[in-house]
């Protein structure tokens, strides 16, 4: 399983491996844990430009995403949201770090509503990704399913 999810990232992003949750938990309070593994930290997104992730696009300077090269009705939150949880593709985003970085400090119910709405607009795209809950951690978008994937 685990080489199936380096495979799907191809070195898109740092891989941490742990035995369970006690020991992740352990190794992110850590005052040695190393720099990159900061739960507080941002996952790096593109402040400007073209973000591609398969048939889905967002074009963050001219404020549009389109899926299969057609416009997604979206508002602003909703566009910045789904603009975060694209890029890197796999991450967990906290209910904090959206609450921040999307929503302009909004508190967890504002992002839970907009995660509804934008929940419905992806549902309607053949073939689209999926938006899921990360139980008691946040959100993070996963490709469409493949056909050969079980």
């Amino acid at each position: 399983m685990r080489e199936r999810v380096l495979g799907q990232l191809g070195g898109l992003a740092p891989v941490l491996s742990c035995a369970d949750l006690t020991e992740l938990r352990e190794l992110l309070s850590s005052p040695t844990a190393p720099a990159s593994v900061n739960p507080t930290a941002l996952p790096p997104t593109e402040a400007q430009g073209l973000v591609e992730w398969g048939e889905l696009a967002v074009d963050r300077a001219g404020h549009r995403i389109t899926w299969r090269g057609d416009p997604l009705p979206l508002t602003p939150t909703e566009r910045e949201l789904l603009a975060l949880l694209m890029g890197p593709p796999l991450v967990v985003w906290s209910y904090e770090q959206l609450c921040a970085s999307a929503l302009d400090g909004a508190d967890t119910p504002a992002l839970q509503s907009t995660i509804k709405r934008l929940r419905r607009r992806l549902r309607g795209l053949p073939g689209g990704p999926q938006l899921h809950t990360v139980r008691g951690v946040g959100y993070r978008l996963d490709p469409p399913a493949r056909l050969n994937d079980h």
